[in-house]
C-alpha cells in the first residue's frame, strides 16, 4: 500500500502547489497563493506597459485572448521560464507562459525576460534570430542575473565555446551548446543598445528581417562595414569589463552621465518583498590562454574555420571564433531561415540554475 499512497501524495502535492488563479486584462495567473498570484499578474501588466514603451515608443494593444502563466515557486527553486506562441496569418497568439523560481527572481528577472518576448513576438509576428531575441531579453533582467552572464561568456572565450558572429547573427533556431548562445547574444545586443538605444536595436532587427541580410542592416543602423572589426571592438570591450558605453561616450564628450537605464517597476515590485539588490561584482577578466599561438586561433574547434590574419584578435583574446572574410555569411540566403509563416515558435527556457540551489537576494 505504500507504493499507491506515495502516488497519491504527489498527485496531491502537484494538484496543490498551483492553487490560486488571477486574472488581468492580458494575462491569466496560475500560482501557489492568491497573493502571489496577484502580485505576478499585476507586474506582469507593468512590465508589459512599460518594456513596450521601451523598446518600441507605445504600448500595446490589448490580446484578443489572454496569457496564461503557470507559476512555481519556490526559495530554492532555479529560476527560469519557458514562452510559447503561434504565428500564423500575420498573427499571434496561442500565448503560454511558465515561470519558475523564487518570489523575487521570478518578479525581477523571469517574468520582464519572458513579457519581453511576447512583445517582440506581436511586434515583429515572426521569429526572431535567437541571439537577438534572448540577448535583448536578458538586458532587463536584474542586475546579478547579467552578470552570472558576463561571468559566463569569460569562461565561454577561454575555452572555444563561443560563436563566430557570422554564425550567431543569422541563427534562428537554437545551437546544441545553448548557453554560450544566451551569453554572448546578451553582451552583442547589450553592446548595441548601449550605441544607440533600444528602440534603434528593434528598427535594426526589423530591418535585417526584412531580407535577412544582416551585414547591411548593422551598416544600415550602426555603420558597420566590416563584422570582424566590430568583433574585435567587441572583445576588447569585453576584455576591458564590459563597461556602460553609454556612460563611456558622455564622458568623453565632457557631459554630465546619464543614469542607467532601467524600468523603475523592476525596483519598485523587487523592495516590495523588502528584498535589497545585490552589489554588482568587479568585473572579471579574460586571461589570455596559454595554449594560444602568435595568431590567437590554434586550438579552436575544428567546426571554426581557421583565420587569415590576426583580424580577429586582441592581445590573445580569442574573438569567439569568426573568421576574417569581410562580411561571409551574410548575404541573403546563405543561412537556411525558418519559414516566416510558420505556426508555431517557441521560446526556448532560460538556462534554469541548479534547482536546490539557493537563489541569493
Amino acid at each position: 500500500m505504500e507504493a499507491p499512497l506515495l502516488r497519491i501524495a504527489i498527485l496531491t502535492a502537484s494538484l496543490t502547489s498551483i492553487a490560486a488563479s488571477y486574472r488581468t486584462t492580458n494575462f491569466i495567473v496560475s500560482a501557489p497563493t492568491p497573493q502571489l498570484a496577484k502580485k505576478i499578474g499585476d507586474a506582469a501588466e507593468v512590465y508589459r506597459n512599460e518594456l513596450a514603451e521601451r523598446w518600441l515608443g507605445q504600448t500595446l494593444p490589448a490580446w484578443s485572448s489572454p496569457c496564461p502563466i503557470t507559476a512555481q515557486v519556490g526559495a530554492n527553486l532555479g529560476a527560469g521560464g519557458a514562452t510559447s506562441f503561434v504565428f500564423q496569418n500575420n498573427t499571434v497568439g496561442g500565448w503560454r507562459m511558465n515561470i519558475q523560481g523564487s518570489e523575487i527572481r521570478i518578479l525581477d528577472s523571469v517574468l520582464p525576460h519572458e513579457v519581453t518576448h511576447t512583445i517582440f513576438a506581436t511586434h515583429f509576428r515572426q521569429p526572431l534570430p535567437r541571439w537577438a531575441d534572448e540577448g535583448a531579453c536578458t538586458t532587463v533582467e536584474h542586475p546579478s542575473e547579467k552578470k552570472r552572464h558576463e561571468t559566463m561568456l569569460i569562461s565561454f572565450l577561454q575555452t572555444q565555446r563561443g560563436i563566430a558572429f557570422s554564425q550567431m547573427l543569422a541563427m534562428k533556431e537554437y545551437p546544441a551548446d545553448v548557453l554560450p548562445l544566451y551569453a554572448e547574444g546578451y553582451s552583442l545586443a547589450r553592446y548595441l543598445i548601449e550605441e544607440g538605444g533600444e528602440k534603434k536595436f528593434v528598427n535594426f532587427v526589423g530591418d535585417g528581417l526584412q531580407d535577412e541580410n544582416w551585414m547591411r542592416a548593422l551598416e544600415a543602423s550602426y555603420g558597420v562595414t566590416d563584422l570582424g572589426r566590430l568583433q574585435n571592438e567587441w572583445l576588447e570591450w569585453v576584455k576591458q569589463g564590459s563597461p556602460n558605453r553609454s556612460l563611456l561616450a558622455s564622458s568623453k564628450a565632457g557631459q554630465t552621465p546619464a543614469q542607467n537605464r532601467g524600468i523603475a517597476a523592476i525596483d519598485t515590485i523587487a523592495t516590495t518583498n523588502g528584498s535589497k539588490r545585490r552589489s554588482r561584482p568587479e568585473p572579471n577578466l579574460i586571461h589570455r590562454s596559454a595554449g594560444l599561438q602568435k595568431n590567437g586561433f590554434d586550438g579552436f574547434a575544428q567546426d571554426q574555420p581557421k583565420a587569415q590574419s590576426t583580424t580577429n584578435t586582441v592581445d590573445g583574446w580569442v574573438a569567439a571564433g569568426t573568421h576574417s572574410r569581410k562580411n561571409r555569411s551574410f548575404t541573403p540566403g546563405s543561412i537556411a531561415s525558418a519559414d516566416k509563416n510558420q505556426p508555431y515558435q517557441a521560446t526556448r527556457q532560460q538556462p534554469m540554475q541548479p534547482t536546490q540551489q539557493t537563489i541569493l537576494r
